[in-house]
Parts: C-alpha cells; structure tokens; sequence
C-alpha cells in the first residue's frame, strides 16, 4: 500500500507541532493529503491531530491524570486545552485503598484460576478513577456552583513551545489513531459487503494453504475449506470471491472469503438476472457440489415471466455469464413446486420419474423414486452427484428405485464407492442383454 504522502503529511505536521509553527497553508494541506490518500474524514484526522496535541501536553507540561480535551483551529493556529473531569462524592482514604487490595486479592485468585476477573465480580468495590473523576470537595475549589455527577472543563495554559519529545509522541500518537481511523473505516465498508461478491487479485498460498487475496485496501482469506477442489489460484489473476464473513481483529478487519459457499450462486444469480434482483423471480433453494454442478430452484407468482427462461436468457446468454463466472460450474435450472412429488421429480431432471412414494421414518423425510432401466443411471449421477443434489434441494433422503426385475436401489446417502459399483453392475447387465437381444436377432434372421 503506498505510503510516501501519508508519511509527507504526517511528518509536516509534526514539524510544525515542533516548533509551534501552525500555519494555515501548510497544515490544512497535510491533513488533506492525508483524508485523500486514506480516505478518511476530516473531522476524523483532526480529531487524530487534537488527540496528538494533548498527549504532547501531557509530555511537556502536564502529568498522566490529565483527562485532556483539546480544540485545535488549523485556520489561525490557535489552541485551547480543557482537563476534564466527572465529579463523584468524597471517597476517605481508607475505604479506597481497603478497597484497591481487595480488588489485587481477587484478580490474583481470578488469575490462579486461569481466568480473567469480570466486571460483576468487582461491581460491590468503591472504585475512583483519577483521569476522569474528581471528588466533590475539590471540584468546589475549582468552582464553587457544582454538583456530584457535573461534567468541569479546567481550562489548562499552554507555558511555551512543544520540545522535540513531545513532538515524537505526538508523531506516533497521529499514526496510531489514524491507523485505528483507517482500520474502523474499512472495517465498516467491508462489513457492508457481507453476503456479496467481491473481485480480488490473488496473492499466494500460506503453509496452511490458505489463499490470500488483495482487496486494495486490504487482504482477504480464503480458507482449504473454502476453495473449490483442483481450481487453481495463480498468483495475479482476478477472481470473484463471496464475502463470507468481517470481523475486527485484534490486527485489523479480518475477511473471510469463498468461492464454494453455495449463497456465491445466489448473489451471483441476483446480480446477472433483473427479474430475480427486482423479486419477480424468487431462488427457493440452491444445492451445490462446489466446481462441478449446482441446482437453483427458481419460483414466480407473475404469470407472465417464465422463470427458468429468465434466468438462462436469450441464447443461453444470462446463464453462460453465470457459469463462466463460476469457473465453468454447471448450473442447473428447475421449476420449484410447492407439491413435494412434482419437485423432486423436477429435481432430479434430466431424469424421467415414473412415480414417487412419500414417506416418514424416524422422523425424516424418505422419498422412494421410482425409475425406468435407462433412467437409473441418469437420475443417480456419475458418483451420486444428481441424487445428492435433488436431496439437498428438496429436503428429501431419495431412494432411487430401479423398475427392473432386479430392483436396484441407489440412497441419496450412498458412498461413491457403492454407487460407482451398483452402476458397474448395472451398465455390464445392460451390456450383456443388448449382446444376447443381437444374437436372438441374428438366428432368427438366420432362420427366416
């Protein structure tokens, strides 16, 4: 990320904070090559700056009690320093530090624990924060017309000219809040973008074998459990990534990304469809085999608009867009049905259904589907990937049911290995009986 002019603007105005030299050209011109180069609001750089100046004070000329606000005018230069206190009753001596060692005897057991002490545990002890509060008797000193639970100002004088420490504390206290700003900000822009896709540039893969990507501002993650199997992530190429999840860690905005998340098909869906973005067109349910093949229910009320026709466009064009989106992904597109017979039918197409058999067993939905000899394999899948699928989207645990004399089945829940072994069988009995149908009907023409 480039840096040379938030640095420019950072050392100027210490420099001027050095020497009490605050001219209006120069510092308004470093607090705007920082807003623009971070993209960062004014007040939130001033309020960086006004932060700098108090601890630059309290290097010099104060001490570490101080509650510092400071008002900071970049036009003429001028500033003020207020010490701000909360005024609270009068605590004796006694009950604080009584209390004080009852609260290092508790954090000491908390720690022998191996916990922290909470908040509830210290609720029943007097505690009095000198930074912040002022006890009552001394606030009247300061002013006479005041009550417990008032806000004072003490206004503070400035002796002189800032030395070169305090200018240093300064410099480090500006970078910090500005990070913070920063961190904040993205942090706010990119939790926005929850749920969406985002485009990033592919960095490289850690020892985990996380990917890490470049948002711009930042770098995103996309965790083993996250990639597609056998997709590659060559460094440099521009890819689309779902947002999973933003969260702020302790080194900044931490971004979660996929590119297997099943909700990438719907956003992508609801950024190249119209009719689905507007909700004339409702996505009912996705199953997905992440890199391989997804299936996207869609459903309208609007008698009018076809939505499987919306979603694959003219020519194929919405939905070629879409799967070149996705890597090549193939994507399936059904009608949904609010009859649970008619959607699993529709889910397991390209597969023609005899007939389907409801039923309930412990508690979970069984579906017995029944299917002609040439459609066993189609309704099943090359690894079970069609019955998988239709299972997910319908809810459903689907027995596929051969309508042969042999009467295979084939559950939603099967193996691979099962599977692949049952079509074997399958494809080798098919073999066999076009083999035997040859010669009967090669004898008989023998015979004729």
């Amino acid at each position: 990320m480039p840096c040379t002019l938030y640095v420019t603007g950072i050392l100027s105005i210490v420099y001027h904070l050095n020497y009490h030299l605050f001219r209006m050209s120069e510092i308004s011109k470093s607090i705007q090559i920082i807003c623009d180069e971070k993209g960062l609001e004014y007040e939130t750089v001033m309020a960086a700056i006004e932060s700098a100046l108090g601890a630059a004070y309290r290097k010099d000329f104060g001490n570490r009690q101080q509650n510092i606000k400071v008002k900071f005018d970049p036009d003429t230069g001028d500033m003020q320093m207020w010490d701000v206190k909360i005024v609270v009753e009068d605590i004796p001596e006694e009950t604080l530090e009584a209390a004080q060692e009852e609260m290092a005897a508790r954090r000491e057991k908390a720690l022998e624990e191996g916990r922290e002490l909470s908040e509830e545990e210290m609720e029943d002890l007097v505690r009095f924060n000198p930074k912040t509060e002022m006890m009552i008797s001394e606030a009247k000193e300061v002013k006479k017309a005041v009550s417990i639970g008032d806000v004072l100002e003490i206004e503070l004088s400035i002796p002189g000219d800032f030395g070169r420490m305090a200018a240093q504390t300064a410099k480090q206290v500006i970078i910090q809040k500005l990070r913070e700003a920063e961190r904040n900000t993205v942090f706010e822009d990119f939790k926005e973008q929850e749920g969406k896709i985002v485009q990033a540039v592919v960095q490289r893969r850690d020892r985990t074998g996380t990917v890490i990507v470049d948002l711009g501002k930042i770098t995103g993650f996309v965790p083993q459990k996250e990639q597609i199997p056998r997709e590659f992530y060559k460094p440099g190429a521009r890819m689309r990534f779902y947002v999973v999840k933003v969260d702020m860690g302790t080194r900044g905005p931490e971004i979660i990304l996929s590119r297997s998340h099943k909700d990438m098909v719907k956003s992508i869906f609801e950024q190249e469809i119209p009719e689905i973005e507007n909700g004339d067109v409702v996505i009912k349910g996705i199953a997905r085999d992440p890199g391989n093949r997804s299936k996207v229910a869609v459903y309208t009320d609007d008698e009018s608009i076809d939505p499987i026709g919306s979603c694959i466009g003219q020519r194929g064009s919405r939905i070629t867009t879409i799967i070149d989106q996705m890597g090549g992904e193939k994507v399936d597109i059904i009608q949904y049905n609010d009859n649970p017979v008619d959607y699993i039918k529709e889910a397991l197409s390209p597969a023609k259904v005899s007939h389907v058999e409801l039923k309930e067993i412990d508690g979970k939905n069984i579906a017995d589907v029944h299917v002609a000899p040439d459609q066993f394999s189609l309704a099943i899948g090359r690894g079970g990937q069609n019955v998988r699928l239709a299972a997910q989207l319908t809810g459903y645990e689907i027995n596929i049911v051969d309508m042969s004399d042999d009467g295979k089945e084939i559950n939603s829940e099967d193996g691979e290995e099962k599977i692949d072994e049952t079509l074997s069988e399958e494809l080798e009995e098919r073999a066999e009986s076009e083999e035997g149908k040859s010669t009967d009907d090669e004898e008989s023409e023998e015979k004729e």
